[in-house]
This record gives C-alpha cells, sequence and structure tokens, in this order.
C-alpha cells in the first residue's frame, strides 16, 4: 500500500512512541485530530492525540511536530499535559473516520476507510491527502477480505461523521476565511450564536479573529467562554494584543488567566503590562526577529521565511549580542530585508546594520513612535531598554491600532458587513 512520496498513512505512526527535543518519551501517539473545511478542501491536521502512561490523553499541535518517521515522532517545547478533549468541529481520523463507509461515485461499490494518509502542504501544515478503501459490502470491518484501493481525498463524495453536526457547515466555511472575514461574522452573531461557534472553533482561527474586533466585543466573548479555554486563546493571540486585552478585564480574572497560561506566554504578557498604554513599551511585541552578529545574510533569510511571522516582523532583522531573546544582550542594529535580499548569503549580517537607526526608547510616547515611523518610513521598529538591551519591536499597525479613532474596529466591521449584504443580495 504505498501513497505519494510526502505522505504518511496514519495507521502507521499509531502506537509510534513520542519523543522530545532531549530524546525522552513522552508517550505514544494514540489518533490524529482534524479540522473539518468547506467543501472541495481536504481536513486540515491540526495535531496528534498523545497517550502518556496511565492511559492519560493529551493534544500536541503540528507546529510542534519536528519529525515523523517510521520508529518514532519527535517533538519540540514544552508538553502542555492538559487532558485532550475535542471540540464539535473537529474529527479524530482513527476513532471516527476508519471503518466509515463512504461514497465515491453513483455506480461504486460500497466502499469503508480502511487507512487514510496525511502529508505537509507547508511548513509545519499538514492535511489529509489520500483514503485506502476496501470495497465491496463484506469489506464492513477489518478483518474481511476485501480490494484496497487509494484514492485522493478529492474523490470521496460523501462522507458523515455523527458528532457536532450543529455548526460544521459555518465552521468549515470559517477555516479558509481571513481573520478580519471571520471577525465580520462573528460581529453579526447575537452573543449566543457567538458563544456556540467560539467554542467551535479551532484556537488559533478564533485567536486571530479577537485580535479583529473591537475592544469591548474581545472582552465580552472572552468572558464567555471557560477560564481554561480563555488561556489558551489567549497563548495564541499575539503578546501585545493579549496584553492590551487582559488590561480591560478584572484584575481578578486577568490574574486567573495569567497563571492557566503556559509561563513563557504569560512571562512575556506580564512584562508588557508593566507598560503605560501608549508608550513604545506598551505597543510593542516581544517576539521580533533576533540573531547574533555571526548569523550570515542566508541564516537571516531562512529566518523570516518561517510563515508564523507577519509581513511586518519578517521586514526586519535585529543583530544583538547573547541572550537573543528578549531583553537581550546589548543590541547593535537592524538590517531590512530589501538589503539582505541584494547581499551574497555568506554575508556576515553585523557588516550591514543600519547605523542611522536609532532605537526607540521603550518610554517613548505614542507622539514620538509615530513620528518616529513617518520619518524613517518604516513598517518595523526596534524598542530598546535604558541599557540598550533589545526588548521588543512595534510594527505599523500596532501604532495604526491606537492612532485611530478608538470604535474603528467596530465601524469598519459594520461598513464590511453593509458592503457584502449589497453584494449578496445585488
Amino acid at each position: 500500500m504505498n501513497g505519494s512520496a510526502t505522505s504518511v498513512f496514519i495507521s502507521r505512526i499509531q502506537g509510534l512512541p513520542v519523543l522530545d527535543g532531549a530524546g525522552d518519551q513522552v508517550g505514544k501517539v494514540r489518533d490524529v485530530l482534524v479540522q473539518r473545511r468547506a467543501v472541495g478542501h481536504p481536513p486540515r491536521v491540526k495535531g496528534l492525540v498523545v497517550e502518556l502512561f496511565a492511559r492519560h490523553r493529551i493534544f500536541v499541535p503540528m507546529v510542534r511536530v519536528k519529525s515523523i518517521d517510521a520508529v518514532q515522532v519527535v517533538i519540540s517545547g514544552v508538553v502542555n499535559t492538559r487532558r485532550f478533549e475535542r471540540r464539535d468541529s473537529e474529527t479524530l481520523v482513527i476513532d471516527d473516520l476508519f471503518d466509515l463507509q463512504v461514497t465515491r461515485s453513483e455506480n461504486a461499490a460500497p466502499a469503508v476507510i480502511f487507512d487514510v494518509a496525511m502529508r505537509p502542504i507547508r511548513s509545519r501544515d499538514w492535511e489529509l491527502s489520500e483514503v485506502a478503501l476496501r470495497e465491496g459490502a463484506s469489506a464492513k470491518r477489518f478483518g474481511r477480505r476485501g480490494h484496497v484501493t487509494i484514492v485522493d481525498w478529492s474523490s470521496i463524495r460523501s462522507l458523515q461523521v455523527d458528532h457536532g453536526q450543529g455548526t460544521d457547515h459555518l465552521i468549515a466555511k470559517m477555516e479558509d476565511m481571513k481573520a478580519a472575514d471571520v471577525a465580520r461574522e462573528l460581529h453579526d452573531m447575537t452573543p449566543e450564536r457567538r458563544a456556540e461557534v467560539a467554542s467551535a472553533l479551532d484556537d488559533q482561527k478564533l485567536a486571530d479573529a479577537i485580535e479583529e474586533l473591537p475592544e469591548d466585543e474581545q472582552v465580552q466573548l472572552i468572558k464567555e467562554l471557560s477560564t481554561e479555554r480563555a488561556a489558551d486563546i489567549l497563548e495564541e493571540m499575539d503578546p501585545d494584543d493579549a496584553a492590551d486585552l487582559i488590561a480591560e478585564l478584572a484584575p481578578e480574572m486577568a490574574e486567573d488567566l495569567l497563571e492557566r497560561m503556559e509561563p513563557g506566554e504569560a512571562k512575556d504578557v506580564r512584562r508588557l503590562l508593566k507598560y503605560a498604554e501608549f508608550t513604545a513599551g506598551g505597543l510593542m511585541t516581544p517576539e521580533p526577529v533576533i540573531l547574533p552578529p555571526d548569523a550570515t545574510v542566508a541564516d537571516a533569510l531562512a529566518s523570516v521565511r518561517d510563515s508564523e511571522l507577519t509581513p511586518a516582523l519578517a521586514c526586519m532583522v535585529y543583530v544583538c549580542r547573547s541572550p537573543l531573546e528578549t531583553p537581550t544582550g546589548r543590541f547593535l542594529g537592524g538590517v531590512h530585508i530589501q538589503r539582505l535580499l541584494r547581499e551574497p548569503p555568506s554575508t556576515l549580517i553585523s557588516a550591514l546594520v543600519d547605523s542611522d537607526l536609532e532605537p526607540l526608547s521603550d518610554t517613548a510616547n505614542l507622539h514620538a513612535v509615530s513620528r518616529y515611523f513617518a520619518t524613517y518610513n518604516l513598517v518595523n521598529a526596534p524598542v530598546v531598554d535604558s541599557e540598550h538591551h533589545l526588548i521588543g519591536a512595534i510594527t505599523v499597525d500596532d501604532v495604526l491600532d491606537h492612532v485611530l479613532p478608538e470604535d474603528w474596529r467596530g465601524t469598519q466591521l459594520d461598513q464590511l458587513s453593509t458592503h457584502h449584504s449589497a453584494v449578496s443580495h445585488g
């Protein structure tokens, strides 16, 4: 049974040991979790369900999966040992799809799913790719013999999974929407409907959408979620956006959420909360692209290719002494991506720093920050503390969020909704 060169059949990874970065076994692969999408798009792989010892199951997102081979799965980062709970819009491949009857065409013989393959489509992003079908009515269980055919996922015409059908259609449609469009949909819903849909949305999708909502709706929505889910969503948000939202919550609730967040994520947010809202320290994100002086142009370009980076953060690389996590060692300067693209790959980036680019002080006010961006025509600016350590970067969208009128998000969403309605009925 052979799939494409990059496909991995899920039955072959079931039971494989899961190792952390140090080579220690965390548990074993129990299943693969996928998110259903709109018609015509194969389900997206969200991550692995890993069974620890004593049958405790946890979720490991695909962004943490470094490698999968015939004998093991290797993951990175800190393991979240919170017990796995499936949401309505999610499907477990082994538990829900294996042995499920499907339809390929009107005249095709009955078939059941024998196996499913997944493949990477870009960095740390996977989707279901192929299905192994056992054909014939006698093929209802694995133990029965029957001809096995491997087909592309797109050839499956009918697939019914009997759970969570209430909001499936809308969730599947939202899967391929941009964050601003999901925010518009949520903005137009009643509070009850919004809470129902939010509970079924993927964490990252909901986090991105919340960032696009007006501030009062952000607060309302986060309050409607369970405390554990709200903490998960805040972890997925950009630290500066999460800090802005937490600052609007009651102190008791804010502290409870921070305690439940992953320590590293909570640390970044707490650091941002120490700054006044309209200062460079309050506007910045603590996660710019940072490299040592001996890094090359090739190293820098590889770093900014990270699909998790926003375009604004990817346009500038900052050169610092160790440590390279904020607050860093001494800040040496920045290199714009346009300069990197013009230089040989082996050139050291320390030779390319823009010596005329003075960093912003963490205490600079909004007026000074706005003037700085206008003066240097930048979309990304470094922020340093009193000892010249890089502590973050401000992107132009962070500035615009605070320069525009307070209700600009709500006004924009209302205008988009009116335009959408006119187009739909025109």
